[in-house]
């Protein structure tokens, strides 16, 4: 699965998503894109799924006939606390299917 990480998603998720293909927003030049132009430029680059913390982008867009998947990470993105989160935010992704949404609560203590 090729999956997005949107501008604040902390890179070290990468190390547990073993068997994905992980791109960021500002590596394919994304990161300043509006989230429907993000999703747009993400489903015609053939992303699977975007991996954002911006918990709005669910009320913003509209995700009906979409075919990219989304897993928003709510709560914090402090690494200290996400990486006590791995196997649950893995967990969602990997269960992921096109044009599905998740969210994952990273509790802030």
């Amino acid at each position: 699965m090729l999956i997005l990480f949107d501008h604040g998603t902390p890179k070290g998720l990468a190390r547990a998503l073993p068997g994905h293909a992980i791109t960021t927003a500002k590596s394919r030049g994304w990161d300043k894109l509006s989230n429907g132009a993000l999703l747009n430029a993400a489903e015609e680059a053939a992303v699977d799924l975007l991996l954002t913390p911006d918990r709005r982008i669910r009320f913003q867009q509209n995700l009906a006939g979409r075919k990219i998947a989304l897993v928003v990470l709510t709560g914090t993105t402090k690494w200290s606390r996400v990486r006590l989160h791995l196997e649950r935010i893995a967990a969602a992704v990997n269960v992921a299917t096109p044009g599905s949404f998740a969210e994952v609560f990273i509790p802030f203590e």
